[in-house]
């Protein structure tokens, strides 16, 4: 294996375990990794304790073993995991494992080992351990912070049901640190979310003798609110709120009717207000116009949570509506105001309406507070400040003592050895945790440029440009925007008339250049090309000897993936927003989403309903404003590539309606 003679130099330092064996014997160990990797996953507990002694010695020991140990947690005593962790000492599978072990003395409420074994936690980046930790401070006596904020905040930030914050909460409203009110917004978000057991766990909290007429409010809306109940008691208004927000998911416009003629009357103000507030939401995803109307029912925008008032900012720019725009933004959370999409388009409503000296002074101060050259909103702000788009200088370059620091890390060498090996996630981990901060000598930035140099000579490009992004005081360029592949890319989009900037803007965002990239739903390469989409593409541009496992090759999966790129900027007039949108989401979801009023190319890409399109859109748009800085060497303007969007022209010709 070419990489691992490459690695060995580095690696012959590296292991916790002692000395390494020999390159061959290494090698030997590399399949019992895999083995044993295989193993975890299918919870083969016996076959995992077998092949342990095989990886001893391995520059991956840590996770043979932390693997072996996690898949028998539950039986395991405190001198295992105690020698584990000693073993271990400083790597990032020890605070795993110390992670794993906390989560498992909370739902013991052992909290004497919790507390003992906490004070050693140094990710701290869990929200249930977290939840754990502030309630035994609760219990003690001993809080710093407003523990009830936070673990409502985590509370609802999570899906799905957990026992820390759960029974952190539960603690909180026995002890009236929390009101009903918080408990039911916790039913709320999860009624919306669709996850009905944290439903259930929350109703258990609130009011536990009335779990039982809860399953016909959320399980069948219709039925429970058109029949001839009344809301009397806290109670009964709440599982109307609930059976309201279950039908306004899918059905907005009868969740308004019902709301309006029948049981608003009978709610309070807040419930009242939060029900319209989810019914302008989702009015506001589906691009409706009464989307406005909706909202305007709201009496307090205080009762509204940051995404609804988010997308009621989304439906008033898309209508013009700059007064709404400021309004929402301004009622917002201290940390809804502060995300850069909203500090942008606060200037930005600062500027219209003729603004006077000091609303263009408060414009002014929010586009600096946010201006740069990496993100979409950065690069939008800087455009605001009458500044263009251009490559930052380069920083110092690296010593021979910097890349010698890290070439000899220990984790950094565990992550690039797992990664190429074909241990993708766990390789991730090991070096995001080595890079972190909170990793025994956290690093700097000038540590992170030498981490992600190393990341970029062993062509790990993810780990390259990842790391690179978390510098501060400085950027690199061409660790951030790598132009690996370049003849071919440049090649492949030049023949058929596509910017190499928007296809390195894409592929950059689809892959971060990883080339056996695979996808949940099966795209597959550099351009992350589905099946089908490679065979219709295929046959389009008469590629007669395709099959499909040539989209692992890295010349067909350019030659494809630049192909129907073109066809769908062709289908969408060349513009470089819907196109991606295409890409990313099936042409015929922006082709619905253009229609409406004709508006800035910006307007529309925040209105995307979609989460994962809207930010794969901007930062393709983001992406591609960089690379042509570099590649050439001019000022550029995002701004000129998002241009306006609205619904096709009678001119223009007919969408293809073959396009995959």
């Amino acid at each position: 294996m070419q990489w691992l003679k490459i690695l060995t130099p580095f690696l012959l330092g590296a292991s916790l375990a002692g000395a390494l064996p020999s390159v061959s014997a290494q090698t030997r160990g590399d399949d019992v990794l895999l083995e044993m990797q295989k193993a975890f996953r299918q919870k083969d507990k016996q076959k995992l304790t077998a092949l342990l002694p095989g990886a001893r010695g391995h520059v991956l020991e840590p996770w043979a073993a932390y693997w072996e140990l996690k898949a028998r947690l539950e039986e395991a005593t405190q001198d295992e995991v105690d020698a584990f962790l000693q073993r271990y000492a400083g790597s990032y599978q020890e605070d795993r494992l110390r992670n794993d072990w906390l989560l498992l003395l909370g739902q013991r409420r052992d909290w004497e080992r919790f507390l003992d074994m906490h004070a050693k936690f140094r990710m701290r980046d869990d929200k249930e351990v977290q939840c754990y930790a502030l309630n035994v401070d609760q219990m003690l006596g001993k809080a710093t912070e407003d523990i009830a904020a936070v673990v409502l905040a985590n509370w609802y930030a999570q899906r799905d049901v957990d026992d820390g914050c759960a029974y952190a909460a539960a603690e909180l409203f026995a002890a009236k640190k929390i009101k009903p009110l918080d408990v039911w917004r916790k039913a709320r978000l999860a009624a919306e979310a669709n996850r009905l057991r944290a439903v259930q766990k929350a109703v258990q909290i609130v009011a536990p003798e009335s779990v039982g007429g809860l399953r016909e409010a959320v399980d069948s809306p219709t039925k429970y609110l058109t029949g001839r109940a009344t809301a009397r008691g806290k109670m009964k208004q709440e599982f109307i709120v609930l059976a309201l927000i279950r039908m306004a998911m899918s059905d907005p416009s009868a969740a308004a009717r019902l709301l309006d003629s029948k049981w608003g009357v009978q709610l309070s103000a807040e419930e009242r207000n939060w029900l319209w507030g989810l019914i302008g939401k989702q009015s506001a995803i589906a691009l409706s116009g009464d989307a406005l109307g909706y909202f305007a029912n709201v009496s307090r925008d205080a009762d509204l949570t940051d995404d609804m008032l988010g997308w009621r900012a989304r439906a008033a720019l898309r209508a013009g509506q700059w007064k709404v725009v400021a309004r929402s933004i301004d009622a917002m959370t201290v940390a809804g105001r502060n995300d850069p999409t909203w500090v942008y388009w606060r200037g930005r409503a600062y500027m219209s309406n003729r603004p006077g000296d000091e609303d263009r002074a408060n414009a002014k101060r929010l586009f600096e507070s946010i201006a740069g050259s990496s993100s979409f909103y950065e690069q939008l702000a800087r455009e605001e400040l009458g500044q263009k788009i251009t490559a930052p200088a380069a920083p110092a370059p690296l010593t021979p003592e910097e890349m010698a620091a890290a070439k000899a890390n220990p984790a950094l060498n565990r992550g690039v050895y797992a990664i190429l090996l074909g241990l993708r996630s766990e390789g991730v981990r090991e070096w995001n945790y080595a890079t972190n901060l909170h990793a025994p000598g956290g690093m700097g930035d000038r540590e992170l440029l030498a981490a992600a140099d190393f990341a970029c000579k062993q062509e790990v490009w993810d780990r390259c440009i990842n790391t690179s992004e978390r510098t501060k005081s400085f950027i690199d360029v061409t660790q951030r925007f790598p132009m690996p592949f370049r003849s071919s890319v440049v090649d492949h989009s030049q023949r058929i008339g596509l910017d190499p900037a928007y296809v390195y803007g894409l592929i950059r965002q689809e892959s971060r250049f990883i080339m056996d990239a695979r996808s949940h739903v099966g795209a597959s390469g550099l351009m992350q090309v589905m099946p089908a989409t490679a065979k219709w593409t295929a046959r389009k541009i008469g590629m007669t000897d395709f099959t499909p496992d040539m989209i692992y090759d890295r010349e067909t999966n350019i030659t494809i993936g630049t192909a129907y790129l073109k066809l769908a900027l062709d289908d969408f007039d060349d513009s470089m927003a819907l196109a991606a949108a295409g890409y990313n989401a099936g042409p015929g979801r922006p082709r619905n989403w253009r229609n409406g009023p004709v508006i800035e190319g910006a307007i529309w890409a925040e209105n995307v309903p979609f989460a994962e399109t809207r930010g794969y859109v901007k930062n393709v748009l983001a992406n591609t404003t960089n690379y042509a800085a570099i590649l050439t060497g001019q000022p550029q303007s995002v701004k000129a590539r998002l241009g306006t969007i609205g619904p096709r022209l009678a001119s223009e010709p007919e969408p293809n309606k073959d396009l995959p």
